[in-house]
C-alpha cells in the first residue's frame, strides 16, 4: 500500500478520496490554484502546493506542475478523482515516465474507450450491444446531414470526447440540423479540444442504465451491480438511484455480464463504469439496452453503489492500484435497500438553471440524517472558475419510498444563503407522482419542467419574520439586557414600526406594532397577524402564531434576507429607503449577461433589425453555451461587447434603440 497519495483534484471528490486515504493511514498531499488557497480540500490534506492562477487550463490542467508537486511531496501515486485530468491518457503516460503510479486505469484502456466513435466500434467487435447511428470519421456537415436522414429524426449530435452533457444537441427537424451541430462542434472544442462528433438515433423513451466494473492487475473483473441515472436536465445527472427501478434480474444479469465483457475488452484495471442507454417503451428487457459510453473513472454518483454494497469504491481502487487482487469475487458481493443521491448546485433552476456564483453566507447541510460529500464551508466562495456543486446528499433506506422520503426529508433541512441553489428543484422531483412510483426515463424533467421549477408564493408568515429581523426586534429574544426584550415596546399605547422590504420585485412597508414584550401585530396583505417569539438565536426564530408554532431561520446578506421556511428558501430583499427607484423599462432595451462568462459568438450588429427571442450572443459559463435572446423587437442600437471577451454577471451587452413611440415622448 502507498504511503503518500496526491490527489490532482479539488473540492468533493478531493475530500472523498482523502477520507478514505486517513482511514488506510495513507498521507494526503492537495494541490491548489490560486482561487482554491483557502479550500477545504487544502486544508484537510496533510500537506498542499500551488500549482497556477484560477482558470483550470493554468492549474489543474496542467500535468507538469502536478508532477512536480509530486516529486517535492514525495507522493507514491495520483489520485485524479473525476474531470480535469482523470481520463487524459498523456497525463498518465507522463506519470509512468516519472515513476509515479495512476491510480486508475492505464493509458490503453481510457485511449481504447476516451473517443466515444472508437469506443462503440470497438464494443460492437466484442459484441456489446451500441445504439444504431453513424461513428465514422467523415465530420462534413452536408455528409453528417444525410447520415441523419439516413438514421431517422430525432437524432443525437454527441461530441466524439464529451462527457457531462456537453457537446450534445437533440435534434428533431433535418432544418434545425446544421446549426445544432455547430453548436455542439464549439462546446466539443471547448470543452475537450476535439470538436468531432458522432450522430445516434435518440430514444424518445430512454432510460440511462450504468453498471459499475473493477478490474484489477491479476485478470480479475466484477460489477458492483447498476445504477439508474435518468433523472436528467440538458444531458447532466440531478438525482441518481441504485438499484435501478423495476430491473428484472434477468436484465440485470444481462447488463453486468456485457459491462464486464466491455471491461476485459481492454484489460481494465480499477473503476470504471459501462454507460447504457435502455430503450423503455414497451417496459425493462434484457434485448433493449445499448452501450454508450466507458467512464474511465470513479464517478460523480459512485456513493449509492457505496452505500447498497457496503463497499468504500476508493479504497478498492488504492488496492488494486498499488497492485492487491480485488477484494471480493463476483459471487461475493451483493446489494441491500435502495440508495439515492441529489446533486445540490448553485444554479438557479427557474432561469434556466444557470449556473449561479457568490459567497455562501449561510450553509447547513443535513449530516444528521443522510451522507453528505462537500468541498465548501460557511464563508466559502463559489467562484465562475469551476463546477459549482456545493454537495452531494446521500441516502439510504430499507425500500425506495423509505429511502426517497429520507432524501426528501433532507433536502427540506438544506439551508443555503448567499447564493441560489437547486435545492427547491430537487425537492420537487422527490415529490413528483411519476418518479416516487419509479417510472422514471430521460424525459420526465423535461416533461414537467414548469411545475418542478414553479416558485411558491412567498408565506405571509416568511415575509412577518423577515419585517420583524429588519427592525432588530429578533435579536432582543436572547439579549443579556432584560430591557431589551421591551424593544419595540411602549408604555401608553403600541408603537408603530415600518419595514421597508422588496418582495417579488415590489417594494413594501411593512407595518409592525409592539403589543406586549416579544408580541407583535404585523399588517400582511392578508390581514393583521400577531406573532409571539418564544426564542430566537443566530437567526433561528421559534414563533407562534394563530396557536400554530413554527421555526424559521432568516440570514442577512449581501442580497438581503433569506428566510428558511416549510423546506424553502425565500430572498427578500432590503433596498436603500433613499436610493431612486430603477428604470424598469430599461430592462426591456439592454441584453444583460446573467452570468459571468465569455461571449463565444455575436449574431447581429449596430443597426440591424431583430424580432422578440431571436438569438443574439451566445454566452460560454463552465464550459456550457447559453443562448440570449432578443427582449423585443427592434433594431440594434449599439454593440457594447465583441466575440472572446470575457463579461461578469450583470454586464450589458446590446442595446435596443428607442422604439418610435419613445422617442416622440
Amino acid at each position: 500500500m502507498f504511503n503518500k497519495i496526491l490527489i490532482a483534484n479539488r473540492g468533493e471528490i478531493a475530500c472523498r478520496v482523502m477520507a478514505t486515504a486517513k482511514k488506510l493511514g495513507i498521507g494526503t498531499v492537495a494541490v491548489y490554484s490560486d482561487a482554491d488557497a483557502g479550500a477545504k480540500h487544502v486544508a484537510m490534506a496533510d500537506e498542499a502546493y500551488r500549482i497556477g492562477p484560477a482558470p483550470a487550463a493554468e492549474s489543474y490542467l496542467k500535468s507538469d506542475r502536478i508532477i512536480d508537486a509530486c516529486r517535492r511531496s514525495g507522493a507514491q501515486a495520483v489520485h485524479p478523482g473525476y474531470g480535469f485530468l482523470s481520463e487524459n491518457p498523456d497525463f498518465v503516460d507522463a506519470l509512468e515516465e516519472a515513476g509515479i503510479a495512476f491510480i486508475g486505469p492505464s493509458a490503453f484502456s481510457i485511449r481504447a474507450m476516451g473517443l466515444k466513435d472508437a469506443a462503440k466500434a470497438l464494443m460492437q467487435k466484442a459484441g456489446v450491444p451500441v445504439v444504431p447511428g453513424y461513428h465514422g470519421d467523415n465530420q462534413d456537415a452536408d455528409f453528417l446531414k444525410l447520415q441523419a436522414g439516413r438514421i431517422g429524426y430525432p437524432v443525437l449530435i454527441k461530441a466524439r470526447a464529451g462527457g457531462g452533457g456537453k457537446g450534445m444537441r437533440r435534434v428533431d427537424d433535418q432544418k434545425d440540423f446544421v446549426e445544432a451541430l455547430r453548436g455542439a462542434k464549439r462546446e466539443g472544442e471547448a470543452s475537450f479540444g476535439d470538436g468531432r462528433v458522432l450522430i445516434e438515433k435518440y430514444l424518445t423513451t430512454p432510460r440511462h442504465i450504468e453498471i459499475q466494473v473493477f478490474g484489477d492487475s491479476h485478470g480479475n473483473a466484477v460489477h458492483l451491480f447498476e445504477r439508474d441515472c435518468s433523472l436528467q436536465r440538458r444531458h447532466q445527472k440531478v438525482i441518481e438511484e441504485a438499484p435501478a427501478p423495476g430491473m428484472p434480474e434477468d436484465m440485470r444479469l444481462a447488463m453486468g455480464e456485457a459491462a464486464v465483457k466491455a471491461a476485459r475488452t481492454i484489460d481494465y484495471c480499477g473503476a470504471g463504469t459501462i454507460e447504457f442507454i435502455a430503450d423503455v417503451s414497451e417496459g425493462l428487457r434484457p434485448d433493449r439496452f445499448y452501450f454508450m459510453e466507458m467512464n474511465t473513472r470513479l464517478q460523480v454518483e459512485h456513493p449509492v453503489t457505496e452505500m447498497i454494497t457496503g463497499e468504500d469504491l476508493v479504497e478498492w481502487q488504492l488496492r488494486v492500484a498499488s497492485g492487491e487482487a480485488l477484494p471480493k469475487t463476483q459471487g461475493e458481493l451483493s446489494f441491500d435497500g435502495w440508495a439515492f443521491e441529489a446533486r445540490l448546485y448553485a444554479e438557479d433552476a427557474p432561469k434556466g438553471f444557470l449556473p449561479a456564483i457568490g459567497t455562501l453566507e449561510h450553509l447547513v447541510l443535513p449530516e444528521d440524517t443522510a451522507r453528505v460529500d462537500s468541498g465548501v464551508r460557511t464563508g466559502d466562495e463559489i467562484t465562475p472558475f469551476y463546477d459549482p456543486m456545493i454537495a452531494k446528499v446521500i441516502v439510504h433506506g430499507p425500500t425506495r419510498e423509505a429511502a426517497l422520503g429520507k432524501l426528501l426529508a433532507s433536502l427540506e433541512k438544506t439551508e443555503v444563503a448567499g447564493c441560489v441553489t437547486n435545492a427547491a428543484f430537487l425537492a420537487a422531483l422527490c415529490r413528483h407522482e411519476g418518479f416516487a412510483a419509479g417510472e422514471v426515463d430521460t424525459g420526465l424533467i423535461d416533461r414537467n419542467l414548469a411545475d418542478l421549477i414553479a416558485e411558491p408564493d412567498i408565506p405571509q408568515d416568511a415575509i412577518a419574520m423577515a419585517a420583524l429581523t429588519a427592525l432588530g426586534l429578533t435579536r432582543a429574544v436572547t439579549g443579556s439586557d432584560p430591557f431589551e426584550t421591551l424593544a419595540g415596546w411602549r408604555i401608553w399605547s403600541a408603537s408603530r414600526q415600518f419595514a421597508l422590504l422588496e418582495i417579488a420585485g415590489e417594494r413594501r412597508d411593512v407595518e409592525v406594532h409592539a403589543l406586549a414584550p416579544r408580541r407583535f401585530a404585523v399588517h400582511l396583505e392578508n390581514g393583521i397577524r400577531e406573532y409571539v417569539l418564544v426564542s430566537a438565536e443566530n437567526g433561528s426564530c421559534l414563533y407562534e402564531c394563530q396557536g400554530h408554532r413554527a421555526r424559521t431561520v432568516v440570514v442577512e446578506g449581501e442580497k438581503g434576507l433569506t428566510v428558511f421556511l416549510n423546506g424553502h428558501a425565500f430572498i427578500i430583499g432590503l433596498p436603500d429607503a433613499l436610493s431612486a427607484d430603477e428604470d424598469a423599462a430599461a430592462a426591456g432595451d439592454q441584453l444583460i449577461a446573467p452570468m459571468p462568462g465569455l461571449v463565444k459568438m455575436l449574431t447581429v450588429q449596430t443597426g440591424d433589425a431583430v424580432t422578440k427571442d431571436q438569438p443574439l450572443l451566445i454566452l460560454e459559463a463552465m464550459k456550457m453555451e447559453h443562448t440570449l435572446k432578443a427582449p423585443r423587437d427592434g433594431v440594434i442600437g449599439e454593440v457594447l461587447v465583441s466575440e472572446g471577451e470575457q463579461v461578469t454577471d450583470g454586464t450589458i451587452l446590446l442595446a435596443l434603440a428607442e422604439e418610435a413611440g419613445d422617442a416622440a415622448a
